[in-house]
């Protein structure tokens, strides 16, 4: 009774927990936050400093007893504490210049679709401990549908493929729920990952994540590009210590991304050979669709559709397309409600 009083002067709120960023959605409002899922703590002191834009500035740059990480990994939480700060955190951000000591907002979270039960308890617990009166879980894959404004609850085929920073989420909807799914672990970070391989392997230089992401955004590809493009490599020499530099090119990007890439489209292959007939029909009309940040490597569009043999198409503002699905059920709870997923609170 006293958590539905409060409620009344609370934001209901849909939240995108993802590896890399997370984005929150208000009810009636839209999204307000999209913030690095970062945290910086004080290990002596058990100190949280700074979260989210704040705290990926301290990102490799912090001194020994600061430890600036990310409480997610590969889409599920791996630092309970760490995620429920950070949960309370942006609940209390929204709810600023509000008349409410206490927010106590419904949540609509989403949720790797290959999540076990336990990791679908911590995220849920989590959001409890971190203020939500109540919070409904859905899986990320459905989220990203809906946000792209696909008709998830019509009985006809419609596939998405989410590739995240921790996951890559594929799934063919029909009739509110998922047909054919795959949650797999080679997304943005892997990608990152691949690059500073290459950069080790082939130019003996040791560079950070961050630059490795720069590369990534800047010349990555997966598809042959008609205009050259170059971005210098800038870390440390693994033979001689100091700093190096060299000039590398798109082509040297899509080779050391390659690998990840294959396991991705293969996966996609897979995933089209398990749908039923009926609604891989559908899907030859709607086309694939690309939603998250890696959707935004240049030409995996066109790599996809010649694998497939599909049409593919980017969902409009793939970066936010979970939170804006998140955004819509909390929305629409009522019409949309059979989408999530079954809570463990009654």
């Amino acid at each position: 009774m006293f958590n539905r009083f409060l409620g009344t002067f609370s934001r209901d709120i849909g939240i995108d927990l993802g590896t890399a960023n997370t984005l929150v959605y208000v009810r009636g409002k839209g999204i307000v936050i999209n913030e690095p899922s970062v945290v910086a703590m004080n290990t002596k002191t058990g100190v949280v400093l700074a979260i989210g834009n704040e705290a990926k500035k301290m990102v490799g740059k912090t001194p020994l007893h600061i430890v600036a990480t990310r409480p997610l990994v590969d889409g599920v939480i791996s630092d309970f504490e760490v995620t429920e700060q950070m949960l309370k955190y942006f609940i209390q951000k929204v709810h600023q210049g509000m008349f409410t000591l206490i927010p106590r907002p419904r949540v609509v979270i989403g949720i790797p679709s290959g999540c076990t039960e336990v990791e679908r308890r911590a995220v849920e617990d989590a959001s409890r401990n971190a203020g939500a009166r109540q919070a409904f879980l859905i899986e990320e894959p459905m989220a990203a549908a809906i946000g792209a404004r696909l008709p998830v609850q019509d009985p006809s085929g419609s596939m998405i493929v989410d590739i995240g920073g921790g996951t890559t989420e594929m799934a063919v909807i029909s009739l509110g729920g998922g047909v054919v799914s795959r949650s797999l672990r080679i997304a943005g970070d892997e990608l990152n990952e691949n690059i500073i391989q290459y950069g080790r392997d082939h130019f003996n230089l040791l560079i950070g994540e961050r630059k490795a992401e720069e590369i990534k955004i800047t010349i990555g590809s997966a598809w042959p590009l008609k205009k050259v493009l170059e971005a210098k490599l800038r870390g440390r020499d693994l033979v001689t210590g100091l700093p190096k530099e060299v000039i590398i090119n798109d082509t040297h990007v899509r080779e050391a991304l390659s690998r990840s890439i294959r396991t991705l489209v293969s996966n996609i292959k897979g995933t089209i050979e398990e749908t039923p007939p009926e609604l891989l029909a559908d899907i030859m009309d709607r086309g694939i669709i690309l939603a998250g940040g890696g959707a935004l490597l240049r030409g995996l569009d066109r790599l996809v559709a010649a694998e497939t043999h599909m049409p593919v198409h980017l969902a409009n503002d793939p970066l936010t397309c979970v939170v804006r699905g998140a955004g819509m059920v909390l929305e629409h709870l009522d019409t949309l409600g059979d989408v999530l997923v079954e809570s463990q609170y009654k």
